[in-house]
């Protein structure tokens, strides 16, 4: 049994974590996340009362439905980031514009938490790439050995180009070499 595929005796909820860990890294699941959690202070405290003992603190503002759109927005905007995929950037990018608009509409976004929230989740959600879509710096290194050592030397020439000395490469071109930054034309 390897450890990586279900068994007829792994309990139910070791595998629901696994499926759950593989969806969560398929996707920008902490910039949905922070973005959604951005969202709810920005919508709920223009609403909320908050009771200190018998004082009762009403952040409402003139602005309540404006705090209220953009809260939802910053929300649906969170879960697009978790189920369109191809569509993080977007959304990135318009969540991060939303919590600057929070600043000036939505009691300084939400009390400058949902601000953050929301402005780090865009961010995230625009760096964030797909697994396996850039290569490894070993992978790099060796791509561009094989290439260089698969030039083929042409007959006859004494460093495998006809009539091509040794330091005849200028393409790292420096005082040190001799050619002080001129290139060979021909």
């Amino acid at each position: 049994m390897s450890a990586k595929s279900p068994g007829p005796n792994d309990h139910f909820l070791v595998v629901y974590r696994r499926k759950f860990r593989a969806w969560r890294g398929s996707r920008p699941f902490w910039a949905g996340l922070l973005t959604i959690l951005g969202g709810v202070p920005i919508a709920y405290l223009p609403y909320g009362n908050i009771k200190l003992g018998n004082l009762t603190l009403a952040l409402a503002t003139t602005a309540g439905a404006g705090s209220l759109i953009i809260g939802v927005l910053l929300m649906v905007l969170g879960l697009t980031m978790w189920f369109q995929v191809h569509t993080r950037v977007f959304a990135g990018v318009a969540a991060i514009l939303l919590a600057l608009v929070s600043l000036v509409v939505s009691n300084i976004g939400g009390f400058l938490i949902g601000f953050l929230l929301a402005l780090i989740g865009g961010a995230l959600g625009i760096a964030w790439g797909e697994p396996g879509s850039m290569p490894a710096k070993g992978a790099k290194a060796a791509k561009g050995r094989t290439e260089k050592a698969s030039e083929p030397a042409v007959a006859g020439a004494p460093n495998g180009v006809d009539g091509a000395s040794t330091n005849d490469d200028l393409s790292a071109t420096s005082p040190v070499d001799g050619t002080n930054g001129r290139h060979r034309a021909g």
